[in-house]
């Protein structure tokens, strides 16, 4: 994608910041309400026959949306003693928490380290609520697409927040000292989660982030989930876009900045064709809490790749939330 969006040089998104439902508070509100009274506590067992020498790894269930069950990954180096730093990864569109090998990263890092699983997205965490109102396309940005109440992000935006919940009980983890990333989906999730948990987080790094200035998105993205909203309103009535961005507002990363605190460590690729960087920018100006981004210049939605997670591991180290181990990049 050249550059079409954000020319070089650019001081921030070219649109006005999305609408904010007047409900917004009150929606999310008596959501997490809802999904903390269902009630539940994590469970953690050993991975057996895992393969791997210096870290640790335990599948862990935790009660996400209305107490069902969702599946992760937790990770921590072998010889670590006491609670640890932790991150807490949210995975991309589409995608599942794998295989405890795909996440070496921060557990090798010396953090302990919680690999979220996306209900309906991955194998491990399926989302049993009824897909509410008509879909007419593939993915799940239209599920529950006419009432905010039965669209799919509710209840994956509440499982995040949930496995915030869950991990400031986990003995490894110093509930302190706990950080969020994804990138993607992932992003938008961990900037959710920035504007719900509050205090329970310290840190948040939104990677290349979807679901920020959402009609932006759909407006400008050529390929990925957006685009999904495009096929599904060329089948609509001309009003169709009002209703479907109202429904959509309730789950805009712009908004959840707005209510976040903690400080965030943004990125963004300059030719992301997938989450447009004025779509990212549109959040990053929002932002409440202490904030900097890195661009990459000729990215596309790969975004810095591994050159990111150095700067990112850097970052934590100068916010005194890195680990007691020393560290070199």
């Amino acid at each position: 994608m050249p550059y079409t969006d954000l020319p070089p040089g650019h001081p921030a998104a070219r649109d006005e910041p999305p609408t904010e439902p007047e409900d917004f508070d009150a929606f999310w509100h008596e959501t997490l309400r809802l999904s903390r009274e269902a009630g539940g506590s994590p469970s953690l067992h050993p991975v057996p026959g895992s393969p791997l020498a210096t870290l640790d790894a335990y599948d862990v269930r935790f009660p996400g949306w209305g107490g069902q069950p969702v599946a992760a990954w937790l990770l921590v180096p072998s010889e670590a003693e006491g609670p640890l730093p932790a991150v807490i990864t949210y995975i991309g569109y589409t995608g599942g928490r794998g295989l405890p090998t795909d996440h070496l990263l921060y557990a090798s890092a010396g953090y302990a380290h919680l690999v979220v699983d996306s209900r309906g997205q991955g194998h491990d965490t399926p989302d049993p609520h009824p897909d509410a109102g008509t879909q007419w396309v593939h993915g799940f940005m239209t599920r529950g697409i006419q009432d905010p109440r039965d669209h799919y992000f509710r209840r994956l935006v509440a499982d995040c927040v949930r496995a915030v919940d869950a991990a400031r009980t986990l003995p490894h983890v110093d509930p302190d000292r706990i950080t969020v990333q994804g990138a993607s989906q992932g992003g938008g999730l961990a900037l959710a989660v920035a504007g719900l948990a509050g205090d329970r987080i310290a840190a948040a790094l939104p990677d290349v982030p979807f679901l920020c200035h959402i009609r932006r998105g759909a407006a400008t993205a050529t390929e990925g989930p957006y685009t999904e909203l495009v096929d599904y309103l060329r089948h609509h009535t001309p009003d169709a876009p009002d209703r479907v961005f109202a429904t959509l507002g309730h789950f805009d990363g712009v908004h959840f900045a707005r209510r976040a605190t903690a400080p965030a460590l943004f990125s963004a690729g300059l030719m992301d064709p997938v989450c447009p960087p004025s779509t990212v920018h549109a959040a990053f100006q929002q932002y409440a809490g202490d904030k900097q981004i890195t661009e990459w210049p000729f990215a596309d939605h790969a975004g810095g790749k591994g050159a990111n997670a150095v700067v990112q591991l850097r970052w934590l180290r100068g916010r005194g939330l890195a680990p007691a181990r020393r560290w070199t990049p």
